[in-house]
């Protein structure tokens, strides 16, 4: 009897896996090669013992930068701070409580940093949330609104002064593609009265973009820019609140999926670094930035009477008018 030969030929494996290598590559975006150095600069990344925020804060103490990680687990933060000086014998790091959910910490946080620190020459707002159940802020703020973006404008208003004063300095606001779906439901900006986790978050991802657009007008004439980013599809503890990547079996199933499509944490945080670091950034402000390039927003992120109105509501909601 003759047998069938089910082999896979060798041409065709070695396609396949070319294929996979390529479309990895093209699935990790963009890399920010520049050399610069920040040996006399001092940054604060928001949410920086994780994800994006983490390796963020380690290349830019490797750049010689006093690095100050702002979160809310101090014994998390801890841990980073440890790795982060160990990697890039910077000892310049420093750890200091930040809990976005809470209007009283930012207070706390800022009035620390303003009576410490000299100068605060980079502001990296990275902590986030993503799609978690209906939940409120210490302050009943929903909690995506809260701390993507209302936590964030506290913030940044609070060292406003000091990042002035530090000028030439950069803000950067870290939203996500998300908010091309978004729109800001000015009728139920709290979701008071439906909730819908997906559209909370990108609303929350879209009022960084139009915070970043306003805040940019405010800014003319001081030193200080500002700019958003997109920092792509990246595989990171953002999307603990989707059941199912918290499927030990699914998450082994669609493994390689997974490692083929998103971006790694050191991948995710290179627009972040390019919109911070890049010499060729000086004086560019109000922009969008996607793969350490420059992007076109989504439209509704370009009007300048949502920003206008929403800048005015994040004023009266977080006590600052």
């Amino acid at each position: 009897m003759e047998m069938t030969s089910h082999a896979v030929p060798l041409g065709v494996v070695v396609a396949s896996v070319v294929a996979a290598l390529l479309l990895k590559n093209y699935m990790s975006g963009g890399r920010f090669e520049g050399k610069e150095k920040i040996p006399d600069k001092t940054v604060i990344v928001t949410g920086a013992n994780t994800g994006i925020g983490k390796e963020t804060a380690k290349e830019l103490a490797r750049r010689g930068g006093r690095v100050i990680l702002a979160c809310r687990d101090l014994k998390r933060a801890e841990k980073a701070r440890e790795e982060i000086v160990s990697e890039t014998g910077n000892e310049n790091v420093v750890v200091k409580q930040l809990d976005l959910a809470s209007m009283a910490s930012i207070r706390q946080f800022a009035k620390d940093v303003v009576a410490t620190e000299p100068r605060v020459d980079i502001l990296i707002n990275n902590a986030g949330i993503m799609w978690c159940p209906k939940m409120l802020t210490e302050d009943g703020f929903e909690m995506q609104l809260g701390v993507n973006h209302m936590g964030h404008f506290l913030l940044t208003m609070l060292l406003l002064d000091k990042l002035k004063a530090s000028a030439p300095s950069r803000i950067i606001n870290v939203s996500s593609l998300a908010h091309v779906r978004g729109q800001i439901n000015f009728d139920d900006l709290n979701s008071d009265k439906s909730y819908s986790a997906h559209m909370a978050y990108g609303q929350s991802k879209l009022a960084n973009v139009l915070f970043t657009r306003e805040l940019a007008k405010r800014l003319e004439n001081t030193g200080v820019t500002v700019n958003s980013l997109h920092p792509g599809a990246v595989n990171t503890e953002l999307a603990r609140h989707i059941s199912i990547f918290n499927s030990p079996v699914v998450r082994t199933l669609f493994s390689p999926v997974i490692w083929l499509l998103l971006k790694t944490s050191e991948q995710g945080a290179q627009t972040t670094l390019y919109c911070a670091l890049a010499s060729e950034l000086e004086g560019v402000t109000g922009k969008y930035f996607s793969d350490c390039h420059e992007k076109e927003a989504a439209p509704q992120a370009q009007d300048d009477d949502a920003a206008k109105r929403l800048w005015d509501i994040s004023e009266k909601w977080t006590k600052l008018a």
